[in-house]
């Protein structure tokens, strides 16, 4: 007879998810700095993620995850949900923009 073995079910629920990986990330950008998009995937454990990350911050408005220092692959600042120019004025007061 043939004993089929069941593998136990895992349990995520545990594991930060990647929206709370993208958040940590982006908390610990410095001021003065940026990281592109693609960086943040990266070390938020998910490379070809980029997109997601952009739709991520998008949604975010908590001030202690600072969102504005997160711009495009090519040095452009990309996307930012109180307004580009509010974030080149960010970016600015930091002395983050080259």
């Amino acid at each position: 007879m043939n004993t089929i073995v069941r593998q136990p079910k895992r349990s995520f629920a545990d594991a930060p998810s990647f929206i709370d990986k993208v958040y940590t990330v982006v908390r610990r950008i410095p001021v003065g700095r940026t990281m592109t998009y693609r960086e943040v995937a990266v070390a938020a454990g998910r490379p070809h993620a980029a997109r997601a990350v952009g739709n991520i911050l998008h949604r975010n408005h908590d001030p202690a995850v600072p969102c504005h220092r997160v711009i495009r692959s090519d040095g452009t600042l990309g996307g930012y949900n109180r307004g580009a120019a509010r974030k080149r004025v960010l970016l600015r007061r930091e002395k983050a923009m080259v």
